[in-house]
């Protein structure tokens, strides 16, 4: 985790596969807007990997840039994997995709707390259910990835000031 648990608010765990590309974006995108809504004491914000392809690296450069481009930075982020305190240490564990949320849910403890869900069921006016993972394809994968984030973000928030009373 990247940081100590400071607050009775929210905490939020955002996963994709390998966590440098949808699950950086989805925490960098996360935090500007809790910040901008003056509750970053109040919600913590992580990200993470199903698997352990990218533990200690930064996240994709094409990543980077991209949020770059919004003033959103990336750059300090280093891919981790989920693990077992999680489940336990976030409110939300939110995957990018299916696939992500099915394995989540097969190592999930029996009593966890997290809720697990996918990112974009916050979302608003929004036809797609996953995030898709840019990896493969060219630069304008990261624009759209972005932009999917930024609207569930938004439903997230709301979300959670709702339920937390914030």
């Amino acid at each position: 985790m990247n940081d100590a648990r400071k607050s009775a608010g929210a905490a939020v765990l955002f996963v994709c596969l390998g966590n440098i590309c949808r699950s950086p974006t989805a925490e960098g995108v996360f935090r500007c807007i809790v910040k901008s809504a003056g509750l970053e004491e109040l919600i913590r914000v992580d990200s993470a990997g199903t698997h352990d392809y990218h533990v200690g690296e930064k996240p994709d450069p094409r990543a980077i840039a991209a949020a770059q481009l919004r003033q959103i930075d990336l750059s300090a982020f280093r891919g981790r994997q989920t693990d077992s305190e999680d489940f336990y240490e976030f409110d939300f564990v939110l995957a990018m995709d299916q696939s992500n949320l099915s394995h989540l849910a097969r190592i999930a403890p029996p009593k966890a707390k997290a809720q697990l869900g996918l990112l974009l069921d916050f979302a608003t006016d929004c036809e797609e259910q996953e995030v898709p993972d840019p990896y493969y394809g060219g630069n304008n994968g990261f624009e759209r990835v972005l932009d999917l984030i930024e609207n569930a973000a938004t439903g997230l928030l709301a979300e959670i000031r709702s339920r937390w009373n914030i």
